[in-house]
């Protein structure tokens, strides 16, 4: 956004700046499931696959992130969906959610939910084309899970119970 923010300006353009849901949000909130879940997947990575316009840095690899275990939203690759369920399903297996949501958020959206093993076929019955968003992970199928400790009302810190700060040091 911000080399088209310059390009815009280079050329004397006006433009205004909107803030708005990000399309993993967006996604997340079509499909009704969290990205993270304790114990299951603490960390979310926005990527995408490497394509015409533009290469992905050389450790940015769908391999390295899908080694953490970590939910995986990657934009801009539904082109790609046989590709990305071969190199992911060594790490997840084939029985790891996959979600695809075409234009989350807006009236004709569109999901299409399966694993690994079958979302391209599920994408060949029902052809998603472009902007589409793919969620993988165990996450997305996280029912029975440990709460976050940060909702238990016993949890004590120095925002809620008053504990010191030695106290938060020795926990």
């Amino acid at each position: 956004k911000i080399s088209l923010c310059n390009n815009l300006r280079q050329y004397g353009i006006p433009f205004t700046l909107t803030p708005g849901v990000p399309a993993f949000a967006a996604a997340a909130a079509a499909v009704g499931r969290e990205l993270t879940v304790p114990e299951v997947a603490q960390s979310v990575v926005l990527t995408r696959v490497p394509g015409r316009a533009s290469r992905m840095p050389e450790g940015e690899r769908l391999a390295a992130f899908a080694a953490t275990g970590a939910t995986l939203v990657i934009h801009l690759a539904i082109h790609a969906i046989d590709k990305i369920v071969e190199q992911l399903t060594p790490f997840y297996g084939a029985d790891c959610p996959a979600v695809v949501i075409e234009r989350a958020s807006w009236p004709d959206q569109r999901i299409v939910r399966g694993v690994l093993s079958d979302v391209a076929g599920r994408l060949a019955a029902q052809p998603i084309e472009r902007t589409a968003v793919i969620l993988i992970g165990r996450a997305l199928a996280a029912e029975d899970f440990r709460e976050s400790a940060l909702y238990d009302p016993d949890y004590r810190r120095r925002f809620r119970g008053g504990a010191s700060r030695a106290e938060e040091n020795s926990a």
